[in-house]
């Protein structure tokens, strides 16, 4: 695939990219290389691996990881209830050793999401989700696979990829991972998007999105973002509801009730729309009006300055005006 298809692929499934996105999704694939994606929570990382399956035309096999995570979870598992079965049918006509061989078969293993994307006949996509939730014997479980694309179970041996599939793993950065996780992969790191890459995002998903609304909100979840009190900084999916919510008001214009209204749909715990209660500042700023302290002379919108482009808004959400 040239860069000029993966763009149209991307285009046709309104994700927005940069230059050096689509270099390292390229290289990474014609390497047959995984890819580890770290970055904050809901800043697209998934996201990547779904448009990836849509751009090569493959099915998506996802992991997603917990801690606990084991092989029969993510690799493969034995169908005990068949093998018993089985072994009451057979038990008087068979011998021993070739039924004890005949129950670990193929007709007896039942796959699991890593074992079934590298037995897959077509190529698959592979999305090894949050791997950094998973123990660190997980992690040194998954460089076979990663490595070499094969993997290795007791009672049959190794088993190589009929397919490579393109593996994508996602990182919050929860703990850190091994250099030998990270020696495997290509990298790519990231932010949450400028309040300009976030009304393109709002564009891209929300076609018929109303343009002084989507750029109002980008800069109010920029400033949530920013918001050190906000314990959960507002995802991308969470920006796309928010917007939803106002049209499906019919809301063209982020005022402070609109806000107060609307809240719910990018704050999503008690502690962080108590940390914009009326009538509280959570920021900090040096200059005179509230006696917090602001570095860098972020406006606030507490009173203390900035009066000209911010206006105060309920529950402590900025509302900048726009011409």
């Amino acid at each position: 695939m040239d860069p000029k298809t993966l763009q149209a692929k991307l285009d046709e499934a309104r994700f927005v990219y940069d230059g050096a996105l689509i270099t390292t999704l390229l290289v990474a694939l014609k390497l047959g290389r995984p890819l580890l994606v770290e970055g904050a929570a809901g800043v697209g990382k998934t996201e990547i691996a779904k448009v990836m399956a849509y751009a090569l035309d493959r099915e998506l096999i996802r992991l997603q990881c917990y801690e606990g995570l084991d092989e029969s979870k993510a690799l493969y598992e034995w169908n005990y209830q068949k093998q018993l079965l089985s072994i009451q049918i057979r038990r008087e006509s068979a011998m021993p050793d070739d039924l004890t061989a005949s129950l670990f078969s193929d007709e007896y293993l039942l796959e699991r999401p890593l074992l079934k994307s590298i037995r897959s006949e077509k190529p698959t996509v592979l999305l090894i989700d949050e791997i950094d939730k998973a123990d660190e014997e997980f992690e040194a479980f998954l460089l076979e696979l990663l490595s070499e694309m094969q993997v290795s179970i007791p009672e049959i041996g190794t088993i190589k990829a009929k397919t490579i599939p393109f593996v994508v793993l996602t990182s919050n950065r929860a703990r850190p991972l091994s250099e030998a996780l990270r020696r495997r992969c290509a990298y790519l790191y990231l932010e949450y998007p400028s309040i300009e890459k976030e009304v393109a995002i709002l564009r891209a998903k929300l076609p018929n999105v109303n343009e002084h609304l989507a750029l109002q909100v980008a800069q109010a979840i920029h400033d949530l973002r920013e918001n050190e009190s906000i314990l959960k900084k507002p995802s991308i999916s969470e920006t796309l509801d928010w917007v939803s919510a106002l049209e499906a008001l019919g809301i063209s214009d982020l005022t402070e009730e609109a806000m107060s209204q609307t809240r719910g749909f990018v704050l999503k715990n008690s502690e962080d729309l108590d940390a914009l209660a009326p009538g509280g500042c959570t920021h900090e700023h040096s200059h005179t009006g509230c006696g917090h302290h602001h570095g860098g002379g972020h406006e606030c919108a507490c009173g203390g300055h900035g009066q000209e482009e911010r206006e105060p808004a309920e529950g402590g959400l900025q509302v900048r005006r726009f011409p």
